[in-house]
């Protein structure tokens, strides 16, 4: 299983994720797919965000049970932490 979480992205990134997942709220978009699959939707997602950002997250044989990553203007960023992914929080900007 997958989610998708996308604030401020353009209606046509979020139409393209409605043809492969489920909308199940403004946003926010599941489904399950292999890894291709999921690399491919996440491929579409980084290049149509624009100013937007979005969070994939995935079930994973990690530590933790998932693995996830993020794109576009987040101030929220994956990192890794002996083994353990962690979010880090980017000072805001001016």
């Amino acid at each position: 299983m997958m989610v998708v979480v996308v604030s401020n992205a353009p209606p046509r990134l979020r139409g393209r994720l409605a043809a492969w997942l489920l909308e199940v709220r403004a946003g926010v978009f599941v489904g399950a797919y292999s890894a291709r699959t999921r690399e491919r939707i996440w491929e579409q997602v980084e290049a149509w965000i624009e100013t937007g950002d979005a969070v994939m997250v995935w079930k994973a044989p990690t530590d933790q049970g998932f693995d996830f990553r993020t794109a576009g203007r987040n101030r929220r960023m994956p990192v890794d932490f002996d083994g353990l992914k962690l979010v880090s929080f980017l000072p805001r900007e001016g």
